[in-house]
């Protein structure tokens, strides 16, 4: 039995110690010598501290910065729950959004891509059409009810219609199958720069240099689409044109 079992056995820890202790090592000792910054999360740091990954997305939501795509993930960009939403496109709550009852206080469940395109036209100055006026749906702050426009593009009898007059890049108002997407288009980019450079109180046209310096060709000349990444040219922001 032995003679049969011993030879099976020697192989199972030869290739143990080959492909799981020694392969691995000589990887990551590869790695770190020629792609450290790669092998370590593509971290990027300003002042000595990591304020976030190349390869990861995270919230700006201040009118001075690029925002970033929609993420489906956790809370928002949390790479311990990444992942979509798997709603398709006839799918009702994504095109229409969703609310909830929480302590007998109505809240967004579910924002939706209508109301995606509501908030990118308004931030964005991007024309549009609506079947009722949006001052119906802002609260004693001036601010747009996410609720009542929820609600509105819901309504069985007589649901809110709105419609930008001009196109919207997918990536503006739809979110990645991870939730973590880095990047933005490079149109979706262009159209944000007319508001940053507002908030900044820059000519537009230097915002729109800045999107041009950062935007990324395609993975060696074919794979992917041209990018930009959200992170890394907010950062540009600061250090060149500081929010006041």
């Amino acid at each position: 039995m032995w003679k049969q079992l011993l030879p099976g056995l020697r192989i199972n820890i030869f290739v143990t110690i080959v492909f799981g202790v020694v392969y691995p090592l000589a990887m990551t000792g590869l790695c770190q010598v020629f792609f450290p910054h790669r092998a370590n999360g593509s971290l990027i740091t300003v002042g000595g501290k990591a304020v976030g990954s190349e390869l990861i997305g995270q919230n700006f939501s201040k009118p001075e910065y690029f925002h970033p795509r929609p993420s489906e993930a956790g809370n928002g960009y949390d790479a311990t729950a990444s992942g979509g939403s798997n709603l398709g496109p006839t799918s009702a709550k994504l095109v229409l959004g969703t609310v909830k009852t929480d302590k007998n206080h109505e809240a967004v469940d579910f924002d939706g891509v209508s109301l995606r395109v509501v908030h990118y036209c308004v931030e964005n100055g991007i024309p549009y059409e609506s079947s009722e006026p949006l001052g119906r749906f802002r609260d004693a702050g001036g601010n747009l009810d996410d609720v009542k426009l929820i609600e509105a593009f819901n309504d069985k009898k007589a649901p809110l219609v709105f419609r930008a007059k001009e196109p919207i890049p997918a990536d503006a108002v739809t979110a990645s199958g991870s939730g973590l997407d880095p990047d933005i288009s490079p149109a979706n980019a262009a159209i944000q720069a007319a508001r940053v450079a507002k908030a900044r109180d820059i000519p537009v046209e230097q915002a729109r240099q800045l999107v041009a310096r950062f935007t990324q060709e395609p993975t060696f000349g074919v794979l992917g689409e041209p990018r930009v990444n959200v992170l890394e040219l907010n950062l540009a922001l600061d250090r060149q044109f500081p929010a006041k």
